[in-house]
């Protein structure tokens, strides 16, 4: 690994940092020798505060190690600095200095759209964020979301379906996919030309306070975010808060807000839709299909299909209890006929 690479990824292991901080040692040191022959002074010069501790040895370890494991996995790196680096997320006010990544880095010219939303959808709002991510990959947009289960799973695979590739953000190292149920989905995803993205180092598994974090980046990534379904606490509002700060679009689906219709025969007993509902009432645009983004975004939507046309995933539009009963046994949903 070249000296400047080393650098950085030592500057990406070293703890009590900020993410601006740690861009300012990159914006302001050469090499890794230039790091390590400052003093706690000079350190604290140029970032501004005072330190409790300085101490290089411990993350100059932590970074060849994983300079190793991402050359034995096959894990490539981008800096803040490089110009492969996301543009809009080069933009936001805490980007990582360092990501790591499996697959391909999203074309600079295209913009993206994050679809997220809860582990445990409505069958309606799963369907949605499949039909949704679908449509935009026709029109040659890329989904971002977690990789979670839930409706991150199902717009990755929408938006596989409609042929582009699509956008993983991990709360754990791309070499330690979370959940491991995803882990064929996450083959697929670099099998079509997709990428694997995180901050963290390889190796690094999940832990409960990388995923809000995360969250970040799934925004800072996208022109804008769509939240399929939230409950009052819910990791998606998280990243909604993060778009209305980068100045996002922001939007959530129409199953998200509104009642199952009656003529499907299903009633749902339990799914809270209080948090993308409260969105919708603070002024967050509610979408019904990926026409409405591709338009707002002067996009030719791609032609819609007649009711009852097949689609490739084998079901049609006029679907209601097949498709709703298909996706609630995938999630392990129990549902009540009337």
């Amino acid at each position: 690994m070249a000296e400047r690479g080393l650098l950085e990824l030592i500057i990406s292991c070293l703890p009590d940092l900020s993410y601006r901080e740690k861009i300012t040692l990159c914006e302001s040191l050469g090499d890794e020798a230039d790091l390590l022959q400052k003093s706690v002074s000079d350190i604290e010069a140029l970032i501004g505060r005072k330190l409790k501790s300085w101490n290089t040895d411990a993350p100059r370890r932590a970074a060849e190690k994983a300079a190793e494991k991402a050359r034995a996995r096959g894990i490539n790196m981008v800096s803040w600095h490089s110009p492969l680096y996301p543009p809009l997320l080069r933009e936001i006010y805490d980007p990582p200095a360092l990501l790591f990544f499996r697959g391909k880095l999203p074309n600079p010219e295209s913009p993206l759209a994050a679809i997220v939303g809860t582990r445990k959808p409505s069958p309606d709002s799963s369907a949605q964020a499949f039909d949704i991510a679908k449509g935009l990959g026709r029109g040659g947009i890329s989904v971002v979301s977690g990789l979670a289960i839930g409706i991150d799973s199902f717009a990755h695979r929408g938006n596989l379906e409609g042929g582009a590739p699509t956008v993983a953000v991990l709360g754990s190292g791309v070499d330690e996919i979370y959940p491991s149920s995803n882990r064929n989905l996450a083959l697929r995803i670099l099998e079509t030309g997709g990428v694997l993205l995180s901050e963290y180092p390889p190796g690094t598994g999940p832990r409960k306070w990388t995923f809000p974090a995360r969250n970040r980046i799934i925004s800072g990534l996208s022109r804008g975010v769509l939240i399929a379904e939230a409950p009052q606490k819910s990791g998606a509002l998280i990243t909604a808060r993060f778009a209305l700060e980068h100045n996002r679009d922001i939007w959530v689906a129409s199953s998200g807000v509104e009642a199952l219709p009656a003529k499907h025969g299903i009633r749902f007993a339990f799914y809270d839709k209080r948090g993308t509902s409260k969105l919708a009432e603070d002024g967050a645009a509610v979408i019904k299909s990926a026409s409405d983004i591709l338009e707002a975004w002067n996009i030719q939507p791609p032609e819609r299909l007649s009711e009852g046309q097949t689609l490739s995933c084998g079901e049609t539009l006029s679907t209601g209890t097949a498709l709703a009963a298909s996706l609630a046994a995938s999630l392990d949903i129990k549902l009540q006929l009337l």
